[in-house]
């Protein structure tokens, strides 16, 4: 029991990160019918940059209490992201918006390439260390352990997910948003600017993306130039579990790939008789997609039309 609670609390962390990222995909798929593959990279990018200003806190600041730094290396993050992310929609999809599908998959491709080359050119292709800025003393829960870090990661992504459905559901942005994944020509008719709509999109998602990664590094203590690609695609693949252009399906998607993997990690050697070990976990989280999909191709939620924003 203790091991089921563990691995419980393991999931719902990992899930919690997916879930910020899955919410991207799952919003620019909303208003534009488009997956940004890019995505994962641009956490990449928000783990680099908050590592950076933790540099420059400890060099200059170092009396400053550790959670005062994660909150300006975090705050410092979700601006770079969000320029990132609405640079890239300016550059790389915007002229792309009417072309054949597979065209803006191509370049969301190549994009995701050129931000990991550019971050390896930055800060090196050798993985670098996230420094220790929480106490590493766990905390006892039901015999399982968290730590202080996975706490407020808990906590700041419970806090950035409310935070944006009431943006979504209450605020006129957000109006505005649901109007135009309903129907962009439609919304603009009715006077909703569909190129501010589609930049905010793609800004929120870089925000909730720069948290996950710096809290990725504050997590697992380690960061490196590719580390975008695999949390991105098991993010996507938690907003099609989840109901893709859905956030409710997005953060459902991305908590229970998240239990999933963490169960196929504690418990896959057990259920192989040794065969297999904690590293092939994630055949078991993507099996498990795959059965919920041939049952559900619309996900566990479902695809939402008129409010999928």
């Amino acid at each position: 029991m203790d091991t089921f609670i563990q691995q419980i609390i393991n999931g719902l962390v990992l899930g919690s990160m997916y879930a910020l990222v899955a919410l991207g995909y799952t919003m620019v798929y909303g208003v534009l019918n488009l997956i940004n593959f890019a995505h994962g990279d641009v956490l990449m990018v928000g783990a680099m940059t908050g590592l950076t200003i933790l540099k420059y806190l400890n060099e200059y600041a170092p009396d400053l209490p550790g959670y005062v730094k994660l909150a300006i290396s975090i705050a410092g993050a979700i601006p770079v992201c969000m320029l990132v992310n609405v640079l890239i929609e300016r550059v790389a999809y915007r002229r792309l918006r009417n072309a054949p599908r597979l065209a803006p998959l191509i370049t969301a491709i190549g994009v995701s390439i050129l931000l990991q080359t550019v971050a390896m050119m930055i800060w090196s292709r050798n993985p670098l260390a996230f420094p220790q800025l929480l106490s590493s003393e766990p905390i006892m829960i039901g015999g399982a352990l968290i730590s202080q870090t996975q706490i407020l990661l808990l906590v700041l992504a419970a806090l950035s997910m409310v935070g944006l459905v009431l943006l979504v559901e209450k605020t006129k942005m957000g109006r505005a948003m649901r109007a135009t994944a309903e129907n962009p020509r439609v919304a603009g008719l009715m006077g909703v600017d569909a190129n501010r709509v589609i930049v905010t999109t793609f800004a929120l998602g870089a925000a909730l993306a720069a948290v996950a990664g710096v809290m990725w590094g504050a997590n697992y203590a380690s960061i490196q130039f590719a580390m975008g690609f695999v949390p991105g695609l098991k993010a996507f693949s938690a907003a099609v579990l989840g109901g893709i252009g859905n956030i409710y399906g997005a953060m459902i998607g991305g908590i229970v790939l998240g239990i999933i993997e963490s169960l196929g990690a504690g418990y896959i050697g057990d259920l192989t008789g040794g065969f297999l070990g904690s590293h092939y976990q994630d055949i078991f989280a993507f099996v498990v997609l795959i059965i919920v999909l041939t049952v559900r191709p619309s996900g566990i939620m479902g695809e939402r039309v008129a409010d999928r924003a």
